[in-house]
């Protein structure tokens, strides 16, 4: 088990009270938190020395481990920072689990109750957001872009179960993603077609089937145009030179305060975008986006779907979520125009990612189903392309 000797724990209190007399913020003053803890360190080993007691053997990884537990995430830091890594899951202090090249693995890291519920403060003291028995779930956003996730008692039984979704920026550009075999170079080539040219796309996948590393990928694709991103909680950390990212917010404890994905896609309209992107599609902004994109504005967007088509289908249904007036006569065809590809991503048992399904939709009959054509699936050759679709607008 990873633990702390007592030397260091020693001094790394030494390092915690000097941060407390002095008002210092670790994050505010890393480098000034650093120069602190390598004194206390060689104080400590100044004093063995002169008492003949241990001293301090290696020092800087004295002082990494201090940090670790001062300013960064303790135990877990080690595990967030190596880049193999895809995300942790913690079922309770002492039952901490990582996925790493699409395997899921135990790892012999040990903590209490305590250090558990400290971490997760810390966490979300980065985020502005809070847990707590009136709000039992939460999602934030660590600052290296990772995604947290975290449910507590009584909601879980036992201790509190934390998730922590790695962002991973060697997988965030669609070459990356043709070297590691997710993207053939024909699709990559296709995508960024249409991102560059003003279509619209849907990538659709389970959990964990990269949707998310597959539309940062693809909003890299489209530099030159005014991105608006949207999303319940940052975790497409991408870059852009006119890009504006925008997230949900929890209600107060007062009740008051929310605000929605609806709400944010509504605001992001009046943002002047040359593409809207909402990260996840899972409720009634379903609406909202195609809305969106039959004004005119492409889009870009993920929804949890079995297959390209069960998106399309999925995509239909979720509208009639926002109320009794919505009609999926008027849904379908809508959707069927504004929509210019869905790409299908997936997992097999070894824990590859890869796009596996590529679909134009055509149109609605009337019965509200959308036809659409195979475009390319992993089983056969993909299709011939020249300029792919003929560009919206």
């Amino acid at each position: 088990m990873l633990r702390v000797n007592q030397p260091t724990a020693v001094v790394a209190e030494r390092v915690r009270a000097r941060l407390r007399a002095e008002r210092r913020d670790p994050s505010v003053d890393p480098d000034e938190v650093r120069r602190i803890a390598q004194l206390e360190v060689r104080r400590h080993n100044d004093l063995a020395l002169a008492r003949g007691t241990a001293t301090i053997d290696d020092e800087a990884a004295c002082v990494r481990d201090i940090l670790a537990g001062v300013s960064g995430f303790g135990a877990l830091q080690a595990l967030l920072d190596d880049p193999e890594i895809e995300e942790i899951w913690l079922n309770g202090p002492e039952r901490v689990f990582i996925a790493k090249g699409g395997t899921t693995q135990c790892v012999p890291v040990q903590l209490t109750e305590a250090q558990l519920r400290d971490l997760v403060e810390r966490m979300l003291h980065t985020s502005g957001r809070r847990v707590d028995i009136s709000q039992p779930f939460v999602d934030a956003s660590l600052p290296d872009g990772s995604r947290l996730h975290v449910a507590i008692a009584d909601v879980v039984r036992g201790s509190w179960a934390v998730n922590i979704r790695k962002f991973l920026p060697r997988f965030r550009t669609l070459d990356s993603l043709v070297r590691q075999g997710a993207v053939t170079p024909d699709i990559a080539e296709l995508l960024s077609h249409a991102m560059r040219e003003g279509l619209s796309v849907v990538v659709s996948g389970a959990t964990h089937a990269g949707k998310t590393t597959l539309l940062a990928a693809l909003i890299g694709e489209c530099q030159d145009q005014r991105i608006i991103t949207v999303e319940e909680t940052f975790e497409l950390a991408v870059d852009a030179p006119d890009l504006v990212a925008l997230q949900g917010r929890q209600a107060s404890l007062e009740g008051t305060g929310e605000i929605t994905l609806r709400r944010l896609v509504k605001e992001a309209l009046r943002m002047r975008p040359d593409r809207l992107v909402i990260g996840e599609v899972r409720d009634a902004e379903a609406l909202d986006l195609v809305l969106a994109l039959n004004t005119g504005v492409p889009g870009a967007a993920t929804v949890h779907a079995n297959s390209a088509a069960d998106a399309l289908e999925k995509l239909a249904m979720l509208p009639l979520l926002a109320g009794r007036n919505i009609d999926r006569a008027f849904i379908a065809p809508a959707l069927a125009a504004s929509v210019d590809l869905v790409v299908h991503c997936a997992r097999d048992a070894a824990g590859r990612r890869q796009i596996v399904e590529v679909r134009e939709p055509l149109s609605a009959d009337a019965d509200g189903r959308i036809r659409s054509r195979l475009i390319y699936h992993v089983d056969e050759s993909p299709m011939p392309v020249d300029p792919f679709l003929e560009v919206a607008g």
